[in-house]
């Protein structure tokens, strides 16, 4: 039984179970281990951790400290309420964009590596290469945010960095029109998110790509990538300073324990807070070499969970009514024991989205697969409500 202690609570003899910190944001091999003295208690405060997870079973306990469960069960509480205000509206039904938005897709892939390769050989960005595309992801979320979004699950970890960028595009798209910015600065922020991680170009492959936790030095090299991109940046005709905040900016810290400027609170632009957001959330829900992607809705949790301290937690809101809280592409059960893949949210509940049934998980067999508006009053739809997540490797089975 894990229990959530604050670092400052923590003491040699306890055992870490989980650090409940993002895989490359901490400086220690393994995210469980004893903690042997004090010099890692402070090595762990020094890495801007604030709270852990201990095994009383492997070592010392705290009796007052919350469980995991309890945790868990405050955190769902908390999503609910933000759930409560519906997602922006859709103009076009989700089947309708999905091609398109697919394309777009492909199309915006290909832009970030031809982009990055041009930088790694000495050249200039190009933005008449980067502009229009940004303009098509944009417009594909204005009409239906659910399919371009849906897409940012899709990653080959060969490709990690440039899959990346796209998918954080994406997301800072939809996420700064459901706060309500300008199209000027949707347009910017697309434009950030897409370039937000050009600094690796100078970064050493072997740093880049190694399989496995860096060490402190090889770490230190990685952050570089933020002071890298920003220079790259201003060093290119046209790029607003919108666009140069969400590279400079996307790995800063509310309480001011991220890098490169460990600026904290207001001090970080909006833009910057969101694209934080954002390029956690897509980042821990890739699969790596060296770690496998949450699930999205345990991935919502954690950023709800760390909003804390590392993110602004209005914005965290916001974000969770951006992408639902079954994002789409999220596995669930339904009521009726069937499990269904989210397609789309609703306009009126973020907890009623449209799904695709395909699997009875009661007599273990798949179904002919079935689109449902858990919202509708009528039909296949108000008959059924979500009960919980589920997992297609606990089932065994393929998503369709």
């Amino acid at each position: 039984m894990r229990k959530k202690v604050p670092v400052a609570d923590l003491k040699p003899g306890m055992y870490i179970a989980d650090l409940g910190s993002e895989w490359m944001a901490h400086p220690f091999l393994r995210s469980s281990f004893a903690v042997k003295d004090e010099a890692t208690v402070a090595k762990i405060a020094a890495a801007g951790i604030r709270e852990v997870y201990i095994d009383p079973e492997r070592g010392l306990d705290l009796a007052h400290a919350p469980t995991h469960e309890e945790v868990q069960q405050e955190l769902h509480a908390e999503m609910l309420k933000a759930a409560a205000t519906p997602a922006p509206v859709s103009r076009v039904p989700v089947a309708e964009e999905m091609g398109r938005a697919r394309r777009i897709h492909a199309e915006a892939h290909g832009i970030v590596h031809d982009v990055m390769n041009d930088v790694r050989l000495g050249r200039q960005v190009q933005l008449e290469q980067v502009d229009p595309v940004v303009e098509k992801m944009t417009d594909s979320i204005l009409r239906n945010g659910s399919a371009l979004l849906s897409l940012t699950r899709v990653k080959n970890k060969d490709d990690y960095t440039f899959l990346h960028s796209v998918s954080v595009c994406a997301l800072l798209v939809a996420f700064a029109r459901a706060v309500g910015l300008d199209a000027e600065t949707l347009h910017l922020a697309g434009v950030g998110g897409l370039l937000h991680d050009i600094g690796k170009v100078r970064v050493p492959d072997a740093i880049l790509n190694k399989p496995g936790r860096l060490t402190e030095a090889e770490f230190q090299v990685m952050k570089s990538h933020v002071v890298e991109g920003r220079r790259i940046l201003l060093e290119t005709d046209g790029v607003r300073e919108t666009s140069i905040q969400v590279a400079h900016e996307h790995h800063e810290r509310f309480d001011g324990s991220g890098y490169a400027q460990g600026l904290a609170g207001d001090r970080i632009s909006r833009i910057g807070q969101m694209a934080a957001i954002c390029d956690v959330y897509d980042a821990i829900t890739s699969d790596r070499v060296y770690h496998r992607g949450m699930q999205p809705h345990e991935a919502l949790r954690k950023i709800f969970e760390w909003s804390r301290f590392h993110f602004n937690p209005q914005l965290v809101q916001q974000f969770l009514r951006t992408i639902g809280i079954y994002p789409v592409g999220t596995l669930v059960m339904l009521e009726s024991g069937r499990i269904a893949v989210v397609m789309e949210q609703a306009e009126d509940s973020l907890l009623q989205p449209r799904v695709k049934v395909f699997y009875d998980g009661r007599r273990r067999q798949y179904l002919p697969p079935l689109e449902v508006d858990l919202a509708s009053s009528a039909g296949h739809g108000g008959a059924d409500r979500i009960v919980g997540h589920e997992s297609a490797e606990k089932w065994g089975i393929r998503l369709p």
